[in-house]
């Protein structure tokens, strides 16, 4: 079965496709803002499919659309067009509330600045998610959040303010409270953009092994050296995916270099 876009062309109905092996599946979506100076087109015509324990950078120069492209994934924006479908759910077809429901299940989020609440401790700020979303035994949520500061190789921090622990650390307790709903997608947006290069290489050993215990990451990123240590590149240019494939390795430096647009 097709419907059609409004551009005329067919796309699936996401209401009888089958199910998509993919985590991440993304057909023709189109994002478009109206601004002051008329009409925006921030995502032209995506086409995205990301499989389970993938490990995937996002780069491209600023401005090119990397992070309304997250918003999509993560379903904090609304696709003007095209089928955004992540483990399995249309997205379109839930309501905001049920929006923030199936993100709090299904997205852990890593922010560049971190976002830890100030002033609950480090293992308050990772037992927050299991608090909104109910998930777990209130008893219980203690001893989970522990669990995966040991993982992060901060359990000894816990009872501290973020403030009186480093950005490197910091990171680290943003990725234990990314996981505290056990969510399947992992989607960091510039997760090394505010710490130093032997900080970040730290954080990328973390991203290693949640992909070698199963998860998916989707990390968008202007660093080319940690994008080369991914297992797939995609390029994304006037808000555009770029055709042809990237590898690691590829002179991603001068991809990145620049503004995006005129």
């Amino acid at each position: 079965m097709f419907r059609r876009r409004r551009d005329g062309s067919a796309a699936v109905d996401p209401a009888t496709d089958a199910a998509t092996p993919h985590l991440i599946d993304l057909r023709g979506v189109v994002k478009d803002y109206l601004t002051d100076a008329g009409a925006f087109r921030a995502l032209d015509t995506i086409d995205l499919q990301v499989d389970r324990g993938e490990f995937v950078a996002v780069v491209g120069r600023s401005g090119c659309g990397k992070s309304t492209l997250m918003n999509m994934i993560t379903g904090i924006d609304r696709a003007t067009d095209g089928v955004v479908r992540v483990a399995g759910q249309d997205l379109a077809a839930l309501s905001e509330g049920k929006v923030a429901e199936w993100r709090g299940r299904t997205v852990g989020v890593i922010f560049q600045f971190f976002q830890l609440l100030p002033t609950l401790t480090v293992v308050e700020n990772v037992m927050l998610p299991m608090d909104f979303g109910g998930h777990r035994h209130p008893r219980e949520r203690e001893g989970r959040a522990m669990e995966l500061l040991d993982q992060v190789g901060m359990a000894d921090q816990a009872r501290k303010l973020p403030a009186s622990t480093s950005g490197g650390q910091q990171q680290r307790v943003a990725i234990a409270r990314a996981l505290a709903n056990d969510p399947p997608l992992l989607v960091a947006d510039e997760p090394t953009g505010n710490l130093d290069s032997l900080t970040a290489e730290v954080v990328l050993d973390l991203f290693r092994a949640l992909v070698d215990g199963g998860r998916t990451i989707v990390m968008v990123t202007h660093d080319a050296d940690l994008a080369a240590q991914t297992g797939r590149i995609v390029h994304m240019a006037d808000g555009r995916i770029m055709d042809g494939r990237l590898d690691p390795g590829d002179d991603l430096a001068a991809l990145m270099a620049g503004p995006a647009r005129a």
